[in-house]
């Protein structure tokens, strides 16, 4: 896989580099609420200026349906992106039309463009082959090169991240190259002993990795949502928590062959539970109390792990080597149900392990609940990326990178 490094050892001035980034932060109308993506995208972006490159930076935002929404503009990320990189951000208020291309041909040697929202074009998430290709022979059209930085969208078969890099010379930037780097820190001759912790809200978005880690992991604790199928797994009442009835046939399967093959499973052995899910844009109290994970009364839901089971997350993450964490353990966003997040994330910078938070809702709790960021290991910009890297799956956007 070529580098951004060989690409500038051939020389980028005066090209038209089309740099394919993962700006996909959270907007609370105009405001961003976490820029952690955007400041991962400037090194690539600014190594390329500053080497003389015209810069033509492209990303998704959300989730709209192929066509322009003003509520996933990109437009708050060009302010951003060009504070951060300290020097105007030109925006063009459409990908491949007239706004696209003029701002490209004004573009001089170190100067930036960012494009409008690559998805609201069907052609960049079309599922048909030929359609997909159109849209990245006409984003090919504006550039001279490629690089692929966006590490959040790699497991996508998209235009922008799939097709395009076979349509230019191409390169990996220098966040894909850390972030595959780092993921091979977790599959390949791993320090031990390897802790995986495991939360979020749906143990079927989980149930690959598990699958994958068992024969890998020495020991696998699961907080979140996903905990209560876990809970019901073993029989025991779970009340109103979330539950996803049809995943506990696989879950009592992974939990006996975890017991065959050593390999040692923690689940929560208390909750913080209330009787309603919270008003996040209210945070009031909810006054939550703390229940045994082995008896979750029948009017309540728990919301988070509870106090005994965060000194039993972190006597088990004490000794590790190597920590990969994906998922908060609880309702982070309420401040009454982030304490077993809080908890989990500070046994991490306690530990002497390499650690690893596995992007998602995981890297923006550690960035919200105030932590500093070098304290850890590594800070991922791809949750669902990591987890299908590490399921052992192949990613389009790696493989197209690929010579």
């Amino acid at each position: 896989m070529k580098t951004i490094e060989d690409l500038l050892d051939e020389g980028v001035a005066g090209k038209r580099v089309f740099v394919r980034a993962d700006l996909n932060v959270p907007l609370s109308g105009d405001t961003i609420t976490d820029d952690g993506r955007i400041r991962a995208a400037v090194p690539t972006i600014a190594k390329l200026a500053t080497a003389g490159a015209k810069v033509i930076v492209a990303s998704h935002l959300g989730r709209p349906k192929g066509a322009p929404d003003p509520q996933f503009s990109l437009a708050p990320v060009a302010k951003r992106l060009g504070e951060l990189l300290d020097k105007d951000v030109v925006f063009a208020t459409d990908t491949v039309g007239e706004s696209a291309q003029a701002a490209v041909s004004a573009l001089a040697e170190g100067e930036v463009v960012l494009l409008e929202n690559l998805r609201f074009n069907a052609g960049e998430t079309a599922k048909d082959d030929a359609e997909r290709g159109a849209f990245a022979d006409q984003l090919a059209a504006l550039a001279d090169a490629y690089v692929g930085d966006g590490f959040g969208a790699v497991h996508r078969k998209h235009a922008s991240v799939y097709d395009l890099p076979a349509r230019l010379p191409h390169a990996a930037g220098g966040l894909i190259a850390t972030e595959v780097g780092v993921l091979k820190k977790l599959t390949e001759d791993v320090a031990r002993p390897y802790v995986v912790v495991l939360g979020g809200s749906k143990v079927s978005d989980k149930l690959g990795v598990i699958d994958h880690l068992l024969g890998k992991a020495d020991r696998i604790l699961i907080g979140g949502g996903m905990m209560f199928t876990f809970l019901k797994a073993q029989g025991h009442e779970v009340g109103g928590s979330l539950l996803q009835e049809d995943q506990i046939p696989a879950v009592k399967e992974y939990l006996q062959r975890a017991k065959d093959q050593g390999v040692e499973f923690v689940l929560p052995v208390d909750v913080v539970a209330t009787d309603g899910f919270p008003d996040l844009k209210n945070p009031v109290a909810t006054h939550p109390v703390t229940v045994s994970a082995e008896a979750i009364p029948g009017d309540l839901m728990g919301l988070d792990i509870g106090p005994e089971s965060r000194k039993l997350f972190a006597s088990k993450l004490a000794d590790a080597a190597t920590v990969f964490w994906n998922g908060p353990m609880g309702v982070f966003e309420h401040p009454d149900f982030a304490e077993g997040t809080r908890a989990v994330a500070q046994a991490l910078i306690d530990s002497s392990a390499f650690t690893v938070v596995g992007g998602g809702d995981s890297a923006a709790a550690v960035r919200i609940l105030g932590f500093d960021e070098n304290a850890f290991g590594h800070i991922s910009t791809g949750g669902g990326a990591s987890l299908e890297y590490l399921e052992g799956k192949t990613l389009p956007g790696l493989a197209a990178l690929e010579d």
